[in-house]
């Protein structure tokens, strides 16, 4: 039965760049498998572009990929980038792999607000060699992914722990093979380390030294300086961060009101009442030249029961330069 595009993993003749993203309003496992289905249909002519697009569609633009074993010469621990991740996979093949797949089972999931974990304790990497000899190879161990929880689905966390690896010789090779020792030799001994290829360990050895050069190269597509000035304007930026005072929580200055003390009594005269404004308004002198003799001239806005001229409730004192008061209406 032939696929058709209402499959959701259908496949483009055209290749991954037209194909159309649909929902994924499935366990996150389905992902796992369609990248297994991506990764079976790679052949020997796919080149940087393929590996781009099979990373766009399965890995966010900041998705990360660790892996962790353990080495003869103790434990190792890689992480690299996105702009990293297709050349991991493609290093896998050129290593002698002709098939690769991911096998999850018993996998735990948790949903969260923007992303869904998946903790899969029992996972199997099966890569199938050709060369130096037809080997099966199991690597088993502890993958942990984070997916974002939106219409792509796409990774954007992949960590790998690697806990033992198996290297699988079928039975027909040694038949054929029985009477000559030095053949049985060569298949005795190991063709990965920790189910990794020779080309994979020196690529990721090297990520070490490309990941933190990311930034060189990034600076260097954008405003295409030389290799030279990048460094010193990239070096220049982190002195710049490491001797800056940390930033302090801006506070807002506090303003103490003052309560106006009333005017001492109020008389029926509207004569009276401007006198005992006035004389309130001398005893606040000092107060009046601390925060307006810088100023020139100021107005206090000053409320009163009484109305003045026009009927309005409210009138100002001014302050000129020598200090004096004078009011206005």
């Amino acid at each position: 039965m032939s696929s058709t595009p209402h499959d959701p993993f259908y496949s483009s003749p055209f290749g991954p760049f037209y194909r159309r993203h649909t929902p994924y309003m499935v366990q996150p496992e389905y992902r796992i498998y369609e990248m297994n289905k991506r990764l079976q249909s790679r052949t020997e002519d796919s080149d940087n572009l393929w590996w781009d697009a099979f990373a766009t569609e399965f890995f966010e633009d900041d998705a990360t990929l660790t892996l962790s074993f353990c080495l003869e010469d103790g434990p190792k621990r890689y992480t690299i980038g996105r702009t990293l991740i297709p050349r991991y996979f493609s290093t896998v093949f050129e290593g002698g792999v002709t098939d690769l797949y991911y096998i999850l089972k018993h996998s735990k999931e948790s949903y969260h607000n923007s992303s869904i974990t998946v903790d899969c304790d029992q996972c199997a990497m099966v890569t199938q060699h050709g060369k130096p000899m037809f080997t099966k190879v199991c690597t088993e161990g502890r993958l942990i992914l984070e997916f974002t929880f939106d219409d792509l689905m796409r990774i954007k966390t992949w960590h790998f722990t690697i806990r033992q690896y198996r290297e699988l010789v079928p039975r027909s090779i040694l038949a054929m093979h029985a009477q000559d020792p030095q053949v049985l030799d060569q298949l005795s001994k190991n063709i990965t380390r920790m189910g990794l290829t020779n080309f994979t360990l020196n690529y990721l050895r090297l990520c070490v030294i490309l990941e933190p050069m990311q930034e060189l190269m990034s600076r260097h597509k954008t405003y295409n300086l030389s290799p030279r000035d990048c460094l010193k304007t990239c070096l220049f930026q982190k002195w710049q961060r490491m001797v800056a005072p940390p930033a302090e929580p801006t506070r807002q200055p506090t303003t103490k009101r003052r309560k106006r003390k009333n005017s001492t009594s109020s008389t029926s005269n509207s004569g009276a009442g401007n006198t005992a404004n006035s004389t309130g308004s001398k005893k606040k002198t000092p107060t009046a030249n601390l925060s307006l003799s810088s100023q020139g001239l100021g107005a206090i806005p000053n409320c009163s029961l009484n109305p003045g001229r026009d009927g309005d409730l409210c009138h100002s004192t001014a302050v000129t330069p020598s200090g004096q008061f004078k009011e206005k209406h």
